[in-house]
């Protein structure tokens, strides 16, 4: 039991239990939907580390109230953990400094998805690989993260890493602006042309320009 049963029937998110207090929210079982649920299940399990799960059977059934019963059988396997995690072609940062700023511990549990956060974030992030980049002139930045090794099912991975060159910023231009002078927005600018390119200043800046309350933020396009 890996997983619990009730996280187990919060990743089937269309097929869902009838409530008998709310007939009105009675879902329908749909099959398309059920098949997503059931790979839904599987990735939960990968999240926890256990990358052979898998379903093995599952039945459905009509009973006499009209309802469809469901039963998975599932085969959880072992779970994986974290080996070493080594960079190559890094020359601005360390592999101590990567390291950190991964925040990923040999033996932690295996999770494809918190790894590929950990190296290219959010657009607003800050505590990942990427933005350490990004925010240092390395606007063409880019990792490869590759299992080089499983042993005992501890996965070893080797982070490509390539860097380009520092960029910086040259034009800078306002288009579609009716509110207001483009130099009320230029000057609200964190960004001037010939300076190092530096995202957190690129999102500062929009965020600012929000405040103005002159656009709808969520209408930018830079």
């Amino acid at each position: 039991y890996a997983v619990s049963n009730k996280r187990l029937k919060k990743s089937m998110k269309e097929t869902k239990v009838k409530n008998k207090w709310r007939l009105s929210k009675v879902s329908k079982f749909i099959k398309s939907n059920y098949e997503d649920d059931k790979n839904n299940i599987i990735e939960e399990y990968n999240n926890k580390g256990y990358r052979d799960a898998k379903i093995i059977n599952d039945t459905t059934y009509l009973n006499e109230d009209n309802t469809i019963t469901i039963e998975i059988t599932l085969e959880e396997g072992e779970p994986y953990l974290f080996g070493d995690i080594s960079f190559i072609g890094n020359t601005r940062y360390t592999n101590k400094e990567l390291s950190s700023q991964l925040g990923i511990e040999k033996g932690d549990v295996f999770n494809q998805s918190i790894l590929d956060s950990r190296l290219f974030g959010s657009q607003g992030g800050t505590d990942d690989i990427s933005s350490l980049y990004l925010n240092d002139g390395y606007l063409f930045f880019n990792a490869t993260p590759v299992e080089i090794a499983t042993n005992n099912n501890t996965i070893d991975i080797e982070t490509r890493i390539y860097e380009g060159e520092q960029a910086r910023l040259n034009k800078i231009s306002v288009q579609g602006n009716t509110k207001t002078q483009d130099h009320v927005i230029m000057r609200e600018l964190r960004t001037r042309p010939g300076d190092l390119f530096k995202r957190s200043d690129i999102m500062r800046s929009q965020r600012e320009l929000g405040q103005l309350q002159y656009f709808d933020p969520e209408a930018f396009d830079v």
